[in-house]
């Protein structure tokens, strides 16, 4: 893959010299233990713990976001932020052409990379849950250990299955500039069922594979930087992350009802449908009854 075709973004934020796995204070802190205590406290004094808790996690996310904010920008020298910046700002290229042709406004996520984990305003995560997007913050956060394990443990090498995970997690902010992570939202607040082969969260995470497929089709055409073998990386990628593998792998079993992401055979073809097509109206997967 000839990444160092592509504009490097601006919007990559380098929290690595500070992560692995401290809390900032506030609810996101507090322990089993804490939480107990504000609820007992708030119904002596009369309060609704709910708003307490609230207020803690308000002033924790305010905490961590200016952490965030005076983190240093990525490394020019860092061989491996270079590439992240390289595919965030051709992301950026591709959706900000996209929006603009449906006459929207695009607007740029940041990606935080962090080391062993890290707060966000959708709570603390360690480094074990993998590359993820944050609707709170509109930020991607990424700990590139994920790329070594994509490799080692999933045997999915290649810097075009790199590229991909990087893409999917863009394509979930796109999911919140279209609306679509508010509707799933509201959903699950209906009480509706989220997990399952057929579910809701199983039909983001296949739009996110869409939807980073289109990128890599307007990107591939913009850029021509696609090598032999690079297309079958992205692929490898998709089918080693599918919920089937990863749950006969991790029990020597496979539960359909507990599926948040799609089989190995879906996270493919949907990415090769985005990938093909290059039009966001076939990412649609809310609309089929069956994936």
């Amino acid at each position: 893959m000839r990444w160092k075709r592509a504009r490097r973004s601006d919007n990559v934020v380098d929290a690595r010299g500070r992560s692995g796995g401290s809390r900032f204070g506030g609810a996101k802190g507090l322990s089993l233990g804490g939480i107990a205590a504000v609820v007992v406290i708030g119904l002596l004094m009369g309060q609704d713990p709910l708003q307490i808790l609230g207020q803690l996690a308000g002033q924790a996310t305010q905490t961590s976001s200016l952490g965030q904010q005076n983190s240093a920008p990525a490394a020019g020298n860092d061989e491996q932020a270079e590439f992240v910046r390289a595919i965030l700002g051709d992301t950026e290229d591709t959706w900000r052409e996209i929006f603009q042709s449906a006459q929207r406004q695009y607007r740029d996520p940041t990606l935080v990379l962090f080391r062993g984990g890290v707060d966000s305003a959708c709570g603390f995560a360690s480094s074990a849950v993998g590359p993820f997007y944050c609707p709170g913050d509109q930020r991607v956060y990424l700990d590139m250990a994920f790329f070594r394990e994509l490799e080692q443990r999933f045997g999915a090498a290649g810097d075009f299955a790199q590229a991909y995970v990087i893409a999917h997690e863009v394509g979930h902010h796109v999911q919140t500039l279209l609306g679509v992570s508010a509707k799933v939202n509201a959903a699950r607040q209906r009480g509706e069922a989220m997990e399952g082969d057929n579910g809701l969260l199983v039909r983001q995470e296949l739009q996110a594979d869409c939807l980073a497929g289109i990128w890599a089709h307007h990107a591939q055409r913009r850029l021509d930087w696609l090598e032999a073998g690079d297309l079958e990386e992205a692929l490898n990628a998709a089918n080693a992350i599918g919920d089937d593998r990863l749950q006969q792998q991790a029990r020597g079993q496979v539960v359909p009802d507990s599926f948040t992401h799609g089989t190995s055979a879906q996270r493919v073809r949907w990415f090769k449908l985005g990938f093909e097509q290059g039009q966001v109206g076939r990412c649609d997967t809310f609309q089929l009854a069956r994936l």
